[in-house]
C-alpha cells in the first residue's frame, strides 16, 4: 500500500480464513440528550483540535435512547444518510468517544459518524457510563454498555434501516477498547440484555485503542483484580472479525507495545488485522491533523469496501 509519508502501515495481517461473523438500533423518536464530562488528565487532546473544530458544526439527526441504568438513559447520537428511511438496509458505523472511561461525550466523535453517514451509512457516536469520583461504575460497565448498544442495534435494525450484518464499530482510546470489547469479552454482560443476540459486529476499526490493561499497558488501577478480564491482547482468538488497527509509535498514554503485541497474536492464531502507524504519532495523533484525519478515513473506507461494507 502506498503511503502518504506521515503514515506507514507496517502490519497488513489480513489472514486469509477471515470469519465475518454476522452482527448486528431504538425507537425513532428522540429522547432528551444528556451531556457530560471532559477528556482525562492523562489525553494529550486539546479542546481546539481538528475533530473538535469539525464536531461543533455538527447536529445528529436523532437521539434514541438504547438502554436505562436507574434513572440514567443512555444514548445513541445517530446520523442518517441521504434518502434514509425505516425499513433500509444499509450499513452501520459506530463509533465512540475517548477520555480513559473517566470523561468525553459522543460529541467528540460526530464527523466519524458523519462522514459516514454522507457516504450512505446509518452514522452513530456512542454514549456511555463513565468511572467518575463517587460512583459504583467500572471500566467493565464500560464494555456492558458497549455490548448492550450493539444487541440494541441489531434487535432494533428495521426501525433504524440498518443491516444487522453489516454493523462496524470504531472507537478512540477507551472508546476504542469499548468497541474491541463488542467482539472480544464474552460473559462481560448486562444481566438484563438479551443474552441470545450477539453483540460482535462485522469489522472493528479500533484508533489508538486501550489495547492492553496489564501494569504494562493502561488502566490496569482503574480496572482493579479484574483487569485480565478485559484485556484485549489477552483475549485474541480465530473468530474476531476482521480489525483495522490505527496507532502512533510515539503513544504513552496506551503504549504501542501493546499494539504490536496484538497484532502478533493475531497472526498466531489466523485472525485478520491490519496495523497503520504512525511514525512518532503521539496518543490521539489523527485527531489533532486535518490530513491525518482525512488519511484515516480514506484507509478506513478502502478497508470496508474490500469487506463490502460499504459500496
Amino acid at each position: 500500500m502506498k503511503s502518504r509519508g506521515y503514515l506507514r502501515l507496517i502490519g497488513i495481517v489480513a489472514v486469509c480464513m477471515s470469519s465475518f461473523g454476522s452482527a448486528s438500533a431504538a425507537d425513532t423518536k428522540p429522547a432528551p440528550a444528556k451531556k457530560t464530562a471532559k477528556e482525562p488528565a492523562a489525553s494529550p487532546l486539546t479542546a481546539n483540535d481538528h475533530v473538535n473544530a469539525l464536531a461543533a458544526k455538527l447536529k445528529p439527526d436523532q437521539i434514541v435512547v438504547y438502554k436505562t441504568v436507574g434513572d440514567r438513559k443512555l444514548e445513541m447520537h445517530v446520523f442518517e444518510p441521504k434518502g434514509w428511511k425505516a425499513g433500509d438496509a444499509r450499513s452501520c458505523f459506530v463509533t465512540i468517544h475517548g477520555g480513559g472511561w473517566t470523561g468525553g461525550t459522543p460529541a467528540r466523535m460526530y464527523p466519524f459518524a458523519k462522514h459516514f453517514a454522507d457516504l450512505g451509512m446509518v452514522g452513530i457516536s456512542l454514549q456511555y457510563r463513565l468511572v467518575t469520583k463517587g460512583s459504583s461504575v467500572t471500566p467493565l460497565d464500560c464494555v456492558r454498555d458497549g455490548r448492550s448498544a450493539l444487541r440494541y442495534l441489531k434487535a432494533h435494525a428495521k426501525e433504524l434501516g440498518i443491516d444487522p450484518a453489516k454493523i462496524i464499530v470504531s472507537g478512540g482510546s477507551a472508546g476504542g477498547h469499548v468497541a474491541m470489547a463488542t467482539a472480544l469479552f464474552d460473559g462481560i454482560d448486562d444481566p438484563t440484555d438479551d443474552l441470545s443476540v450477539s453483540p460482535t459486529p462485522a469489522a472493528l476499526v479500533p484508533l489508538f485503542p486501550v489495547i492492553d490493561t496489564s501494569s504494562k499497558g493502561y488502566g490496569n488501577a482503574k480496572c482493579g483484580p479484574d483487569w485480565e478480564k478485559i484485556s484485549p491482547v489477552h483475549h485474541v482468538r480465530a473468530s474476531l472479525p476482521p480489525t483495522l488497527i490505527f496507532f502512533g509509535t510515539g503513544d504513552t498514554v496506551t503504549p504501542f507495545a501493546g499494539a504490536e503485541a496484538y497484532l502478533a497474536e493475531c497472526k498466531k492464531v489466523g485472525t485478520p488485522c491490519e496495523l497503520v502507524v504512525d511514525e512518532g504519532g503521539l496518543h490521539g495523533y489523527l485527531m489533532r491533523d486535518a490530513a491525518k484525519y482525512d488519511d484515516t478515513m480514506q484507509r478506513t473506507e478502502a478497508f470496508l469496501r474490500k469487506l463490502k461494507l460499504l459500496e
